[in-house]
């Protein structure tokens, strides 16, 4: 028993070590939002603001082109929930379909459906354009989030992994009762997918809240800009990038992150463990 503490203490002291060396590129970003902009790189071994200010978040919130950052956050907003409500529709029936249902040609798809993982975005990236481009879609939200609605092959697999842990003698069961197909789905499997399709969401609102790629691609007014859109226009080429706002918006922007990781972390390693995809 005795020397057990040791060890104990050994680790709880190499755990905190690596804890404070993850975290500390965040404190850096916190303590940096206070300082001075100037002075931001020429004290970047410090921890300490001196002078200590505030100045950067006023300056941050204001925004640029009579926009406050508060538009930009209500658009991300809407982006999240659009993309939310698209893979949480889309892939819980897609992976129902797979894990439950019968139809020709179902191992092949689900192939397909696997194999589009292994496709980067970039080299989906100009068709797509050129699709939408046609379409008139450009300059709005709807490439961003039609897409969404069609399933997204990395949730889809880990909801089949999910369903395929679920008996199908429920599916019999509720059939005995008089259930159709869909109110299987409805009624049975989707209660029970609730873990999984909570992590769905959860990475969801992460890839989302941080995507820069894809607005940049189809957003053109600055009323539509994202959050990572805005953030970007703090820095300039031309003149002085105002790192101090950006910092400030950055740390703004990482509330939301941090708020849904410490209340929905459970479901993440319940959602992910119970699906076939735990290392």
């Amino acid at each position: 028993m005795s020397s057990a503490k040791p060890r104990y203490f050994i680790y709880h002291i190499v755990v905190g070590g690596f804890a404070v060396l993850l975290l500390y590129p965040v404190i850096w970003l916190l303590v940096s939002s206070f300082k001075e902009s100037e002075d931001i790189f020429v004290t970047a071994g410090s921890l300490i603001p001196n002078p200590f200010t505030t100045l950067n978040y006023a300056q941050g919130w204001e925004g640029f082109g009579g926009y406050n950052f508060g538009i930009f956050i209500k658009n991300t907003v809407i982006f999240v929930v659009w993309m939310l409500a698209g893979h949480l529709i889309s892939c819980s029936l897609i992976a129902f379909g797979f894990a439950r249902l019968n139809f020709f040609g179902r191992g092949f798809w689900f192939a397909i459906m696997l194999v589009t993982l292994m496709l980067p975005y970039e080299v989906v990236m100009i068709p797509q354009y050129i699709i939408f481009s046609h379409l008139g879609w450009l300059n709005s939200l709807k490439p961003l989030v039609v897409p969404a609605f069609f399933g997204h092959p990395f949730f889809i697999f880990l909801l089949v992994q999910f369903i395929r842990t679920i008996p199908r003698e429920l599916d019999e069961a509720a059939t005995i009762d008089g259930a159709n197909t869909f109110q299987i789905f409805y009624k049975v499997i989707l209660p029970l997918i609730v873990p999984a399709l909570a992590t769905t969401a959860i990475f969801t609102f992460y890839w989302t809240w941080d995507n820069l790629l894809g607005p940049v691609l189809y957003l053109n007014s600055p009323e539509k800009y994202t959050v990572s859109m805005a953030l970007n226009m703090f820095l300039s080429n031309e003149t002085v990038s105002n790192w101090g706002a950006m910092f400030a918006m950055s740390i703004v922007t990482l509330v939301p992150v941090f708020v849904i990781f410490f209340i929905f972390q459970r479901y993440v390693v319940e959602g992910i463990s119970t699906s076939g995809l735990k290392g």
